[in-house]
């Protein structure tokens, strides 16, 4: 496998790479060993074999998170972080119904997969980003897409703002993480642009501004660091979540609705409820049935909510399991029967579990997942489901299930 980092350089435009003979080239490698194909060089006289193989790996990268874009002819490709960063078509579908208006702009544009969704439900889109050579490539590829109704501008989205007269009736943002700040980002203002030091000059430019955020914010902080906030949804595909979006509305001050979406290969699963801090929900020793929550359900900490609207019980307040009597077919998530539940002691496990093979998860519970394989000497996979946890009398205790969705 090839190193990402070993074949990434910053490309300049070049035009071409868009003949037809090259085009050919770059379709019948995709599925080439990239090593192989850089120790050849290039074959073609004014290309690099360094932008080749980033047209290569970039494209690779959008045949599953881009299949608009990979299945479009003639369509230039952004060095592979733009790729890496941008909004998938599946999330960026779902922002584009979550907001409506006749005109949007998007102030940080990247690769402007939002900007194309968004251009399916409003007359004018503006497209902003500051990186000038993407900015051409991102114009270049619209064309490709057959879409006119989005303006490119290549400029500092905020500044752009403060220049124009105009008013949106959305504004969109995806900060991305600034360059001095080490490690991971947990809060909106160590972002650029910083949208909580800018969110009064941004009211003046719309009533409402949509803003994606990577899922390792923390919700509660980020609520304190904005204003008028109306909704927020957590995204996942495939049981990962993918993108925090927060909905604000000028001068809105009522409840903010939190919604996860799970979004699968042939359903959603979504989850809507009130942002009402409580601890009220029911408890109980595992029962006949075992629930855990979709990665948006976790992520959205809406814990007691899932209890009462699913008229399922929590197994403690900080495992996030749930048990019930009776079959909850359309729960949210991971559904088990449970099997056997027995006090965790690495000394008389095998008592218990007589299988070679078995499923870890592990909930509220002071080891990790690696430490238990190591100590009860179990591989992965099987039929058999083994949930370590905590149960409402602070006792650690595994779970043997099998798994029914």
């Amino acid at each position: 496998m090839y190193s990402n980092s070993q074949y990434f350089i910053q490309i300049n435009v070049n035009e071409t790479i868009l003949h037809t003979d090259v085009q050919f080239y770059i379709q019948d490698n995709l599925k080439a060993d990239i090593n192989k194909l850089i120790l050849k060089g290039s074959p073609f006289k004014n290309i690099t074999v360094q932008e080749l193989a980033n047209q290569i790996i970039a494209k690779q990268k959008s045949q599953k998170k881009l299949p608009t874009w990979f299945n479009c002819n003639n369509i230039y490709y952004p060095p592979k972080l733009s790729i890496e960063q941008t909004s998938s078509e599946i999330t960026a579908n779902y922002k584009s119904k979550i907001i409506k208006g006749k005109s949007i702009i998007d102030i940080t544009g990247g690769f402007g997969v939002d900007c194309f969704a968004f251009s399916k439900y409003f007359n004018k889109v503006t497209h902003c980003e500051i990186n000038k050579e993407l900015s051409e490539i991102v114009n270049y590829n619209y064309k490709q897409l057959e879409i006119d109704n989005i303006k490119t501008i290549a400029q500092d989205g905020l500044e752009y703002l403060k220049n124009t007269t105009q008013k949106f009736d959305c504004i969109y943002i995806d900060p991305s993480r600034r360059s001095d700040i080490k490690g991971k980002v947990f809060l909106l203002k160590d972002c650029l642009p910083n949208v909580p030091e800018n969110i009064d000059f941004l009211f003046e430019k719309s009533d409402t501004i949509l803003i994606k955020n990577s899922p390792i914010l923390d919700i509660t902080s980020t609520i304190n660091e904005l204003k008028f906030v109306k909704e927020i949804h957590i995204v996942s595909v495939n049981n990962e979540v993918k993108e925090l979006l927060f909905l604000l509305k000028k001068k809105f001050k009522d409840i903010i609705k939190i919604r996860s979406t799970n979004i699968l290969k042939n359903r959603s699963q979504e989850f809507l409820f009130d942002l009402i801090l409580s601890n009220d929900s029911t408890y109980s020793l595992p029962e006949n049935y075992l629930y855990e929550p979709n990665a948006a359900i976790l992520k959205s900490g809406g814990f007691s909510e899932v209890s009462h609207q699913f008229k399922v019980a929590k197994l403690h307040q900080h495992s996030h399991l749930y048990t019930s009597q009776e079959l909850l077919k359309d729960f949210p998530g991971r559904i088990f029967h449970i099997q056997s539940v027995f006090p965790y002691n690495k000394k008389k496990f095998k008592k218990h579990i007589a299988t070679q093979k078995a499923n870890i998860t592990t909930r509220n519970f002071p080891k990790s997942v690696a430490q238990i394989r190591k100590e009860i000497k179990l591989k992965d996979g099987g039929d058999t489901y083994l949930f370590f946890t905590t149960n409402i009398n602070n006792e650690l205790i595994v779970i043997s299930c099998l798994k029914i969705v």
